[in-house]
């Protein structure tokens, strides 16, 4: 029997008179890579928002293994293993790779007025814990900056793992990547769960979703449109039903008689 890793129902959220989610219900297994699709202004940031301890629920349970939840802070998310890494990474550029990894948990060692970081420690264990999710890097004194997009975000869901997520919230890790970059943050979505994480996955691109994904979950105008299981959808379908349908099917048609015309 799958274990649930985290679920959330019949959630909604609202701002004064602006209703941003409404009975909205998703269930994160354990071990599975959960998408969650939707357009822009289809409330993804919300739910982000709600799941990692932003946000409160304004109606709806919130459970983490079966127990309700109230957080106050990310850091609550965070202290029940409940990690997310946004798009901007929240990474400081001119910093090196392992200190960004260590950033807000920095190892230490002396005592008193001698304590003083352990950079050698610290250099050690990101390379790694780098390595051990498939990333190679041949210095990690080097600025984080200087890495490319995927390897940031790659960086970011290597130090989410080794600091105990169970649950890890990625929030459009693709969608300011090229092709090659994308199938880079793709891979260490997989190595993540491989490593027994479960991984909620939300995007705009029903393809990259498609490619990782085992369970995935539509999203529209704040409200749950559709949910589908791996073994039981086609890309196509999804694609289609993400992109409303007979509106795309009308849309096509369009396009289609634009052309002609020319």
């Amino acid at each position: 029997m799958t274990t649930i890793a985290m679920e959330l129902k019949d959630v909604g959220k609202s701002f004064g008179s602006v209703i941003a989610l409404s009975n909205v219900s998703v269930k994160v297994r354990e071990g599975a890579v959960t998408c969650i699709l939707g357009d822009n202004g289809a409330g993804k940031s919300t739910l982000i928002k709600t799941l990692s301890g932003v946000h409160k629920p304004s109606s709806g349970v919130y459970e983490v293994q079966g127990e309700p939840v109230s957080f106050d802070s990310p850091r609550d998310a965070l202290a029940n293993g409940i990690a997310t890494v946004y798009q901007d990474l929240a990474t400081i550029p001119l910093m090196s790779v392992w200190r960004n990894f260590f950033l807000g948990n920095e190892i230490t060692k002396g005592w008193g007025p001698f304590r003083r970081l352990d950079v050698k420690k610290m250099k050690d264990l990101a390379k790694q814990n780098l390595l051990e999710m498939g990333i190679d890097l041949r210095d990690t004194g080097q600025q984080i900056g200087t890495l490319s997009g995927g390897e940031r975000q790659a960086v970011a869901i290597a130090r989410a793992v080794y600091f105990g997520a169970k649950v890890l919230i990625l929030d459009e890790p693709t969608s300011a990547l090229g092709v090659r970059q994308s199938g880079i943050v793709l891979k260490y979505v997989l190595a993540a769960k491989d490593r027994g994480v479960s991984v909620v996955f939300i995007t705009h691109n029903p393809h990259h979703a498609y490619l990782v994904g085992d369970f995935f979950y539509l999203l529209n105008r704040g409200q749950l449109a559709n949910e589908y299981e791996r073994s039981k959808v086609e890309l196509d379908e999804l694609t289609k039903a993400m992109a409303g349908g007979a509106e795309l099917d009308a849309l096509t048609r369009e396009i289609q008689q634009v052309r002609a015309d020319l």
